[in-house]
């Protein structure tokens, strides 16, 4: 089994979510008494949202760079970023260690296409929804991809920031989303990323029509399968 390094904090709400389903898949795997052979380097979450929040998208880049080459010289065969946001950086990273990242973006793409879905609706933080680093990398593997309007963007973000991160579960809020869901679903979209790995918390499978890709759970099943491959 090969050693899966987890750069997680971001929230630490969904890092354990992370390690539990990690777990949990490996153990489903082999059986038994299994469990992951993994290292979590867990950063504090106030310091990524403050370079987020300034633009200073270098400093986290840098302060993820020396969690992932922390992780690689620990032993990780390789890294997955517990956070969809932040792969707006794993460049900066890849750069500078010699062990592979697995993107979550990519993971995600494959869980779409093996549905043979077109045209997604894209939920996460504004970041995720309004920059490039993230579509572009679903789009460049032949998705079209939606996001809510400008307005429904700032509730979305909104939530994730002052709610999910924290553990607060709303049924308001999870009733807002499913109305932004429904109004993708209108505009064509085939199914739904959950583009934030705290989203995952809020909204699950059973509570909508349409397929659901959680990138968390998905990221997770990669990560499985990585560390299982000869």
């Amino acid at each position: 089994m090969k050693t899966i390094g987890i750069i997680g904090g971001m929230s630490w709400e969904s890092s354990a979510t992370y390690y539990h389903l990690i777990n949990e898949k490996i153990n489903q795997e082999l059986g038994g008494l299994h469990s992951a052979q993994c290292i979590l380097y867990s950063v504090d979450f106030a310091d990524i949202e403050a370079y987020q929040a300034n633009g200073e998208w270098w400093k986290a880049g840098d302060t993820l760079w020396y969690a992932a080459r922390s992780l690689e010289l620990a032993g990780a065969d390789f890294i997955i970023l517990a956070t969809n946001t932040m792969h707006k950086v794993v460049t900066i990273i890849e750069e500078r260690i010699t062990v592979p990242i697995l993107h979550i973006a990519d993971a995600t793409t494959n869980a779409i296409k093996q549905k043979n879905i077109q045209k997604v609706g894209l939920l996460g933080t504004k970041y995720t929804m309004e920059q490039t680093f993230y579509k572009e990398r679903l789009e460049e593997q032949g998705l079209e991809v939606i996001v809510p309007n400008d307005a429904q963007r700032d509730k979305v973000n909104e939530i994730i920031f002052e709610e999910l991160v924290l553990g607060n579960i709303k049924q308001a809020s999870k009733d807002y989303y499913l109305n932004v869901i429904q109004d993708l679903r209108d505009q064509g979209a085939e199914g739904i990323i959950l583009g934030c790995t705290e989203i995952g918390l809020l909204i699950k499978h059973s509570d909508v029509s349409l397929p659901v890709f959680d990138t968390t759970e998905i990221h997770a099943e990669e990560a499985v399968r990585e560390a299982l491959e000869e």
